[in-house]
């Protein structure tokens, strides 16, 4: 295992370069390492009603299935992104749940969701099943979306033929411009919009903070935890209301605040009471709000009542800032009220409950009497370079042939796949890419994080590691 490591690393430069005969391996990310195009890339949001084709839609995009895909409305509930390209430019595509007309009104329900799209994505798809036609959710999306300063492109879906796009043609009563037919099944006329896409994206994301700007802080946990109290204490003012009702913060909250020197842009929301596709009237809107801070801030800190047992509702939070990608502080609040049984309880549910996030930073505070809150900024400033930090080809592939040299992957199938090269695709989680002969099972790919983590110090921050294995026709074909 050891020579064959040396033998695909001794390829690896001190700068991270590759010969010709491994450039098929690198692709796009290579380029984007020297370029510096590992940062914040543009967002392309796919919405519509369900069951229009958005998934399939999305996995045409991406090349792969990714998305899940079933011929039943609804399979989509919650906000995925995926990292795609197309000519060369890179950027993010959002599959997102279809706009459900029961959700307590037809046109709550689409503002809602509208709204979320145009506040986080830097190019709106628009995706309408032309045999079915324009149904009175798509007038009612396309009214919405018409207002929006967000370039709007309309997919006329589910056109496998050249006879039905006249079908297509009938769309243009939507007020949203040319609808471009498209089968997302089939592929036919996806490069088209693909093309489109690019046109109307901007070169660098709107989200995500001008340079030197604010970093932005979202404030998020359950109802009633102390988020509100928190914002009031850093801010040194009333500047969110505070009740011991839970639910009264219900429209995200921003604030300006200078802390250790430096200006903070934090972010208050509401608490999630329960599962966005359960809850209903203000709470619904509530979460979506919520969502969109998170997917507007950096860095989340995730506030827990230290003096109550750690909640579902607590680790339902939890995911939707893991699935954010964002860097993450976990503030036990209400400390003050913690006594000495009630920590060693905390202990234990720390080790049981929190074992998915070993590498978030943890601070005890008191948002009431302003306990410990200065301890708040070097744990977002470790989380905040943890999640900006790149590590350099060479010197991630150095690490990576002794890591595998002393602890080779598994066999699988009787066969041991081989590391043949690894580099860092993107920043903001940090996201590294391992090209492979063969599977990497999802136990060696944690141990290669936890001891990633270890050496290149990646506290506060998630990282992704993905794994391109190899074609087996062109192993053939070097062979």
């Amino acid at each position: 295992m050891t020579d064959n490591l040396d033998t695909d690393l001794a390829q690896v430069a001190g700068d991270g370069t590759w010969s010709d005969e491994t450039d098929w391996e690198i692709g796009e990310f290579a380029d984007g390492e020297e370029s510096g195009a590992g940062g914040p890339v543009p967002v392309v949001a796919i919405v519509g009603r369900p069951n229009v084709g958005k998934s399939t839609l999305v996995n045409r995009i991406l090349g792969r299935r990714e998305a899940v895909v079933e011929d039943i409305p609804g399979v989509t509930r919650d906000r995925v992104s995926y990292a795609a390209s197309w000519s060369g430019k890179r950027f993010t595509v959002v599959d997102t749940g279809g706009w459900e007309p029961d959700a307590k009104g037809l046109q709550q329900a689409v503002a809602a969701q509208a709204e979320l799209a145009m506040k986080t994505a830097d190019a709106i798809v628009v995706v309408v099943d032309a045999t079915v036609g324009a149904t009175a959710t798509d007038e009612a999306v396309a009214k919405v979306l018409r207002r929006s300063k967000t370039p709007v492109l309309l997919v006329a879906n589910k056109i496998d033929s050249e006879r039905q796009e006249a079908e297509a043609a009938a769309l243009w009563s939507l007020g949203l411009g040319e609808p471009y037919p498209v089968s997302a099944a089939h592929g036919r006329g996806a490069g088209d919009v693909l093309d489109k896409i690019l046109e109307v994206l901007p070169e660098s994301p709107r989200e995500g903070p001008a340079l030197g700007g604010p970093r932005r802080v979202a404030l998020v946990g359950k109802p009633n935890v102390g988020k509100s109290s928190l914002l009031n204490k850093l801010a040194g003012s009333e500047r969110s209301v505070v009740d011991n009702v839970a639910g009264t913060t219900v429209d995200p909250v921003d604030e300006l605040v200078e802390l250790g020197g430096k200006t903070w842009q934090f972010i208050d929301t509401a608490g999630l009471r329960r599962k966005v596709r359960t809850a209903s009237g203000h709470e619904y809107y509530a979460s979506l709000r919520t969502r969109s801070a998170l997917d507007a801030a950096e860095v989340a800190i995730l506030l827990i009542d230290a003096s109550e047992p750690i909640t579902e509702q607590d680790l339902r939070v939890l995911s939707m800032i893991i699935d954010s990608g964002r860097a993450l502080v976990i503030a036990f609040n209400k400390w003050d009220l913690v006594d000495e049984d009630r920590r060693y309880q905390l202990d234990k549910e720390i080790d049981r409950e929190l074992a998915r996030v070993p590498w978030a930073r943890r601070v005890n505070i008191s948002a009431s009497t302003g306990r410990s809150v200065q301890k708040l900024v070097p744990a977002i400033e470790g989380a905040l370079e943890s999640w900006d930090k790149r590590v350099s080809t060479g010197q991630l592939n150095n690490w990576l042939k002794d890591i595998i040299a002393a602890t080779p992957p598994p066999l699988r199938g009787g066969r041991q796949p081989r590391v043949l090269f690894a580099t860092q695709a993107a920043t903001r989680p940090p996201t590294f890419v391992l090209f492979t002969t063969g599977f990497l099972e999802a136990g060696y790919r944690r141990f290669l994080e936890r001891r990633l983590r270890e050496e290149f110090n990646f506290d506060g921050s998630p990282v992704r590691i993905n794994v391109r294995v190899r074609d087996k026709r062109e192993q053939r074909r070097r062979k």
